[in-house]
């Protein structure tokens, strides 16, 4: 079942966040920016309130949690209320998808993977951005998830779990960005993306649907 109370009683909080860690906030969209296409019709998986949907120009979003999906719509998201392994689309549907912190939250990662597989055009474009488990914030994530109203029932995924399960979905990996290599409380500056994996905590990753 797709964990949406804590999404539907502290929407206000959530998007909190985004303005309380600005700086932190426009890393990640300067590290997604760098893959996800000007162009073509773009979907995200798990657009939450739409705070990276809007920016980054992707026309449709689809979630469970209907509070969520309010603040979406009202920063000009084309919504669409579901869960990640069941996408409501047509086969080839779009031309990129876009996940960002949903990995942690879904109830079956292969499942969405494979429901993205199948709404993506051949040749399509899937850009996945997860907090890596195996950096310092990952770990502090993991350590308190237990107190949090928002991670409790969480699984967070290492940079490379993540690459084995878009391979076993059959995706051909581009490449890799990482930010936030400074804990939170420490970012006040904006952190520009470095390529690779294994030492920033908000890791993006570039995957195809193969033609």
């Amino acid at each position: 079942m797709p964990r949406i109370e804590p999404f539907e009683a502290h929407a206000a909080r959530y998007d909190a966040w985004f303005e309380r860690h600005q700086a932190a906030y426009v890393s990640e969209l300067l590290a997604l920016r760098s893959f996800v296409p000007l162009s073509g019709r773009g979907l995200e998986i798990g657009v939450g309130s739409g705070r990276f949907a809007a920016p980054l120009g992707v026309q449709v979003g689809i979630d469970p949690s209907r509070t969520m999906l309010e603040r979406a719509r009202a920063r000009g998201v084309e919504v669409c209320e579901g869960t990640a392994e069941h996408l409501p689309f047509a086969e080839h549907s779009f031309d990129h998808a876009l996940v960002v912190t949903t990995l942690c939250f879904v109830d079956s990662p292969a499942a969405m993977l494979t429901q993205a597989r199948r709404v993506l055009k051949p040749g399509g474009s899937l850009v996945i951005a997860f907090i890596d488990r195996d950096s310092p914030l990952g770990r502090d994530y993991e350590a308190h998830r237990e107190t949090s109203d928002f991670y409790r029932d969480a699984r967070f995924h290492s940079a490379g779990e993540v690459e084995r399960l878009l391979l076993d979905a059959g995706f051909s990996l581009r490449s890799w960005v990482q930010t936030l290599a400074r804990p939170l409380a420490e970012n006040g500056h904006i952190e520009p993306a470095r390529s690779g994996r294994g030492e920033g905590a908000f890791v993006v990753v570039d995957a195809v649907r193969p033609s």
